[in-house]
């Protein structure tokens, strides 16, 4: 069988999680989209492994690792990951496959995110200034950018480099004032990069399509989340790729009806990080509980993340567009303790009552939220390990999000850790 897992919000899903559980039983785990801005984090036994570029399914040491052509990959991060899961003895040497048309997030690129994140002032868009987003202009642009495959050739990499240096530099100068940055030492990284990743660096699509001809078990992983995609998540407040299960395709070559199950993965609140709207954000006292209970702090940056009720509108619309076949409710411990729990059923946008989500700045910015309040519960779920061990008004909750998204909720989350994981199929 062949899954796509992916975010139903805003990122912060613990997708890792759930791509790490279902792993086990995978030949091959592939990331196809975002980059070193995205943090999934791993739970093995008393170990935690933050991950960014790798698969989450990397800890698994018998699992195949592929990043798609559709990551931007930043070697500086990749290999400061490879080496911390080596020093762990997790070692990806025969197991790391990186696409030859992978994009390569380079230091003019976090400079330029920087400056342009600062000149914006109480504008900015909240990126985490990893470059991102201005190599996937790049990538767009596509006469200034640089792929994996454009190492093998180091002789014309260094003329390429010097061209697009000159023209950054131009650019940091006009627009920001900036001091230049050097394309020699950019060039001489660059050669370290060959040395280290050529050896990973090959045609994946080819690989994954042989896999699939030999029957081979694939589990695809999204980075962020639905709400972020470039194309149908909250614009400008997004991120620079297809997060969605819509980029699966274009991310790795793969089309999606070769995909035997979309599984959504959504936590029983919701989260955000960085500007945007947020229709049920609580800006308050139940807001900063839930941030604390449920550690909610950035893995790639260490922010504090904004916290609200589940928005049943909002991941019904990312199950919509995503073709979600089930959802994978995460975090449900986390609100023991609150005596009533809501859950964001449809939105007033202009006194009209919908159940579909704009994904409009402007209209998000003028929505009021119609509420169902729930009762909470008091117990500790973390030892729970099967569904009907849950509290009633756990079990209700969950039937009730199932009601309004409808989808079946097939995986619990009530820990970070694998064994704190419940499965209803």
């Amino acid at each position: 069988m062949n899954s796509c897992i992916t975010g139903l919000q805003w990122g912060d899903e613990g997708k890792g999680k759930v791509v790490d559980v279902l792993a086990e039983h995978s030949d091959i785990v592939v990331r196809y989209s975002g980059g070193a801005n995205a943090g999934h984090t791993v739970v093995v036994g008393d170990s935690t492994f933050a991950l960014h570029l790798l698969p989450s399914g990397s800890v698994r040491p018998n699992t195949i690792c592929v990043i798609g052509n559709g990551v931007v990959v930043d070697p500086d991060i990749l290999e400061m990951e490879i080496d911390k899961l080596a020093q762990r003895n997790i070692t990806l040497t025969s197991r790391l496959l990186i696409s030859e048309n992978a994009h390569v997030v380079l230091d003019y690129h976090k400079k330029e995110d920087q400056l342009r994140e600062d000149s914006l002032g109480q504008n900015k868009i909240g990126t985490t200034i990893r470059g991102i987003g201005p190599c996937y202009a790049d990538k767009v642009g596509r006469s200034y950018a640089i792929r994996m495959a454009d190492l093998r050739d180091i002789e014309k990499l260094k003329s390429q480099l010097r061209n697009i240096v000159e023209y950054k530099n131009k650019i940091f100068a006009a627009l920001y004032n900036a001091e230049p940055i050097s394309a020699d030492q950019i060039f001489e990284k660059c050669k370290c990069y060959a040395d280290k990743f050529l050896p990973f660096t090959t045609d994946t699509t080819e690989f994954l399509h042989k896999s699939i001809v030999d029957g081979k078990s694939i589990l695809f992983e999204g980075a962020q989340g639905c709400l972020l995609d470039l194309d149908h998540g909250t614009f400008p407040f997004v991120t620079s790729s297809n997060a969605s299960p819509l980029g699966m395709p274009a991310g790795c070559g793969v089309p999606s009806k070769m995909v035997d199950k979309f599984l959504g993965v959504a936590k029983a609140y919701t989260t955000r990080v960085g500007a945007g709207p947020f229709p049920t954000e609580q800006d308050n006292e139940i807001g900063q509980y839930i941030r604390e209970q449920g550690g909610e702090y950035g893995t790639t940056t260490g922010r504090p993340r904004r916290c609200g009720w589940f928005d049943a509108v909002a991941v019904s619309y990312a199950v919509t567009i995503g073709a979600i076949d089930s959802i994978a409710l995460m975090h449900l411990d986390t609100l023991a303790g609150l005596k009533e729990i809501k859950i964001c059923r449809a939105y007033k946008i202009n006194g009209k009552e919908t159940t579909f989500f704009p994904a409009n700045t402007t209209k998000l910015s003028q929505t009021e939220c119609v509420y169902e309040t729930l009762p909470g519960w008091e117990e500790d779920l973390t030892e729970v390990n099967d569904f009907s061990d849950l509290p009633l008004n756990a079990r209700n909750y969950i039937c009730q999000i199932e009601e309004l998204t409808k989808k079946p909720v097939t995986i619990i989350g009530v820990g970070p850790k694998r064994n704190q994981t419940i499965f209803r199929q």
